[in-house]
């Protein structure tokens, strides 16, 4: 963590597609500071996956599966952190620009999260967290720029930045704060297709100050800071970790 340390001691966290990149990074990072962690991923069982889970519960969960996101809010009990992290760019792998594809990729990256929030918000009302409850959506750099690749990613992107405004006006009564965090390139497996071309890799570097890709504890970093007591007065925000994308 960088030698910055928090405390989420007795605090329950529940991260999407927290099987790994940014997801299981903050994952990790609650772990580590004391917090019981729940993951979601799309695999019948933690053991499917090559990545290290045993810190953390479980359990299986599709984004556009209604049912399925409704039972797990049901069962949460109290809840201190949600972190909406899961999505991915071609879902199914479809074109983005198929009115099939778009649906989607919308349904995918912005009406689940939509649903979970919504759904989860009598669990993160009884937090008692100093602070309040804390809600994070994971948005991207496709929020503010167009693009001719991933049109419905960018577009739920976007969404979810105007639904993490929206939630944070809606909850204030609740001590439910809700932000964003909006990585730039990131070392995850998302990204990874791009490390065999050197000029698409250069390309997207050349377009930030700090030319390297991020990490994704460098995003967990972001993720904990924004839900702990230090930003008891942040709330409606995003969060850039983009090594300087937008300030060009």
């Amino acid at each position: 963590m960088n030698g910055v340390s928090f405390d989420f001691t007795g605090t329950n966290v529940l991260v999407t597609g927290g099987t790994s990149g940014i997801g299981y990074a903050a994952s990790t990072a609650f772990a580590d500071a004391g917090a019981s962690v729940t993951v979601t991923g799309t695999r019948s069982s933690a053991a499917d996956y090559d990545t290290e889970l045993s810190r953390f519960t479980y359990t299986q969960l599709e984004m556009r599966d209604g049912e399925a996101i409704d039972a797990l809010a049901a069962n949460l009990g109290s809840l201190d952190v949600l972190v909406n992290n899961a999505g991915a760019s071609f879902p199914d792998g479809l074109d983005e620009w198929s009115p099939e594809g778009f649906h989607a990729s919308i349904a995918m990256n912005v009406e689940g999260a939509q649903r979970l929030s919504v759904r989860s918000r009598a669990a993160l009302a009884k937090s008692s967290m100093p602070g309040g409850a804390s809600v994070v959506n994971v948005i991207s750099m496709m929020t503010y720029r167009a693009t001719t690749i991933v049109p419905g990613y960018s577009s739920s992107k976007a969404a979810l930045l105007a639904l993490t405004r929206n939630l944070a006006l809606y909850w204030s009564d609740d001590r439910i704060r809700v932000n964003a965090v909006a990585p730039g390139l990131i070392d995850t497996p998302m990204t990874a297709p791009m490390k065999p071309y050197p000029e698409m890799l250069d390309g997207e570097l050349s377009n930030q100050i700090m030319r390297r890709m991020g990490t994704p504890e460098e995003v967990a970093s972001a993720i904990l800071f924004l839900c702990s007591a230090a930003s008891s007065f942040t709330t409606g925000t995003a969060f850039a970790i983009d090594g300087g994308w937008l300030a060009l």
